[in-house]
């Protein structure tokens, strides 16, 4: 799921992705990258899994919903 800056980039508010067994967020924000060049921030947006943030070592299982959070800003 893309939320922000992120659904403007991908132009779609939710994709499903094929992934290898065993990946960690982090490997999935450099896969994420080679597809949308676009997020160029990718290192500092949040990500969840199943509604809980997560850090780049956790593994995406099959099944996990994972949400892409950009920094949030405003005044």
């Amino acid at each position: 799921m893309f939320f922000g800056i992120t659904r403007d980039i991908v132009k779609n508010r939710s994709i499903e992705f094929d992934l290898p067994k065993g990946i960690t967020i982090n490997i999935f924000q450099k896969k994420l990258l080679e597809k949308y060049m676009g997020l160029t921030d990718i290192e500092n947006y949040a990500f969840a899994v199943n509604e809980e943030y997560v850090n780049i070592e956790h593994i995406i299982k099959e099944g996990d919903v994972v949400a892409v959070i950009p920094p949030v800003s405003g005044g």
